[in-house]
């Protein structure tokens, strides 16, 4: 069986343009026109090809990097690879999925999270503080969460648009996870109001912090 190209793939995406599509995603950052159910049936049909994966980021487009993260092997990155891929990817989606998809199953992620959480680059930070959200929820051994804190109050309000969700989406995770910082964490909320007013669905809870801690307690206490 010949292996599919990158011509092919390239092709087989500009087919699956759909200009409604690109402008939903275009109202949040995102410059491509793929729906991604028929992006990941793609990539289901592809399974893992890491040098498929690796040309297909090099294209430079947003699309044919969504697809190279689906059919990537995530732990064949050096951590130099993935720092480099994080700087490229401005878009917020393939930030997104090259964190979630890729860097968190990498063995480099603890190394990775330390140094995008210091970096002066406010998207790159991001990242940073995405990962330090999964470690507060998962393995919060080690982390200074009072720090945290600290930092989230004084830097969150003037932070830049995805810096900000990270840092605020931090703040509700220790609030959630730690009980003996959770009046703390809901005080900063209320205090800086970040996302207070965000347009929020029916059904879907406010990302608004001490909204978000409150809904998120609530239900594990039910479950309880």
């Amino acid at each position: 069986m010949a292996e599919t190209t990158v011509a092919e793939v390239m092709a087989e995406l500009a087919a699956l343009e759909d200009p409604k599509a690109r402008a939903v995603n275009e109202k949040h950052g995102d410059d491509h026109g793929v729906n991604l159910g028929k992006l990941r049936a793609v990539a289901k049909r592809l399974k893992t090809q890491q040098e498929l994966s690796l040309e297909l980021w090099a294209t430079g487009d947003t699309a044919a990097r969504l697809l190279a993260l689906l059919i990537c092997r995530p732990k064949a990155f050096s951590r130099d690879q993935l720092d480099t891929m994080l700087r490229e990817a401005r878009r917020p989606k393939v930030q997104d999925w090259l964190v979630n998809y890729v860097v968190k199953k990498s063995p480099h992620a603890e190394d990775l999270r330390a140094t995008w959480f210091a970096d002066p680059d406010q998207v790159v930070a991001s990242a940073g503080w995405a990962l330090t959200t999964e470690r507060v929820a998962k393995k919060p051994e080690g982390l200074d969460l009072d720090g945290l804190l600290d930092t989230v109050e004084a830097e969150m309000k003037g932070a830049e648009e995805r810096l900000q969700w990270a840092m605020n989406h931090c703040l509700a995770q220790i609030g959630i996870e730690h009980p003996e910082l959770r009046a703390r964490a809901i005080d900063i909320g209320e205090r800086l109001e970040v996302l207070k007013d965000y347009p929020t669905p029916p059904n879907c809870t406010s990302p608004f912090a001490p909204i978000w801690i409150n809904e998120m307690v609530r239900r594990a206490q039910k479950v309880e």
